[in-house]
């Protein structure tokens, strides 16, 4: 009998963090005392060792946006173009954290999301390292549960009949392949596969349970159904990129040094040597706009 996805995910959320890590993740809930429900460390930093000198990335979630901020202009943003995103120091360790309250959590890691950027990096690996009580780390684990079956759903519509019964790790290659697709990333083309040949054994585990959920056959969906899935994706990478676009605009007055980011991207896609303004740094939304035009036509945004 296969093991349940809530089972896997809540077994994997529970495994050991880096103590530096968890002591983090601690004091940035303290940050939002009343809001914090649980922080989930995810991403490369995970597999290392050593978290000197690395960015660290966690998702805060929060029980609600007006808790989280009060009556500021934050929560208004964190709820129209979700999650906002900040800096973090703690004893030598630096880190960025997304916010999300508890319900939106829940809606982008389902097939419901209206881009991939939440569920397809909890469909990796990730670990819940600070939960407020038993009832935010069971919701917190149920979103979770729901990252892989989504990105099983919508990839194997998509891809040619018999690839996913030939290699039981296609259909993730492929998922997070088209997944990079949907926004602005500076990794190499090689990245998508290589985040799977780190762990294939975790993700023919993960994969079996997530196609019970998503109730998924291989190589079944019929050629009408496969040119619709695909083209699901280019509408949702087309809106994927022009939403991370609005997500950086915003991150240039939560984030420092978010205008220099944005540049970064740019240039890393468009091979363009865009150097920021002290002007664009005093007033980083004018400034963010004007670097907009070079996106369009590098053609990293349709």
């Amino acid at each position: 009998m296969a093991i349940s996805i809530q089972t896997l995910v809540a077994a994997e959320l529970a495994e050991p963090a880096d103590p530096r890590a968890a002591a983090m993740a601690a004091a940035l809930a303290a940050q939002y005392p009343g809001a914090a429900r649980a922080v989930l460390f995810y991403g490369s930093c995970l597999r290392e060792k050593n978290l000197d000198g690395l960015m660290l990335d966690f998702y805060l979630i929060v029980s609600d946006y007006r808790a989280a901020y009060g009556k500021r202009w934050l929560a208004s943003a964190n709820r129209l173009i979700p999650p906002n995103v900040f800096p973090f120091e703690h004893e030598g360790l630096i880190s960025k954290y997304a916010v999300l309250s508890e319900a939106d959590f829940a809606r982008l890691c389902s097939v419901s999301a209206p881009d991939p950027s939440v569920w397809a990096r909890f469909a990796q690996p990730s670990r819940l390292i600070w939960a407020a009580d038993e009832r935010a780390r069971t919701m917190a684990q149920a979103a979770v549960a729901q990252a892989a079956p989504t990105l099983v759903a919508l990839t194997e519509p998509a891809m040619e009949p018999g690839e996913a019964e030939a290699d039981p790790l296609a259909v993730w290659r492929s998922g997070f392949a088209l997944t990079y697709g949907a926004e602005l990333r500076a990794e190499r083309a090689a990245r998508p596969g290589s985040i799977v040949d780190a762990d294939p054994e975790r993700y023919r585990r993960f994969g079996v349970a997530a196609r019970e959920v998503a109730g998924q056959s291989p190589g079944a969906a019929s050629s009408e159904a496969r040119e619709g899935a695909r083209a699901g994706w280019r509408r949702m990478q087309r809106r994927g990129k022009r939403t991370v676009v609005l997500r950086l605009i915003k991150a240039s007055f939560t984030f420092a040094g978010g205008i220099d980011y944005l540049a970064w991207k740019i240039n890393r896609h468009a091979g363009t040597k865009i150097v920021i303004q002290p002007w664009q740094r005093r007033w980083p939304l004018a400034g963010a706009i004007t670097l907009l035009p070079r996106l369009f036509r590098s053609g990293a945004i349709r």
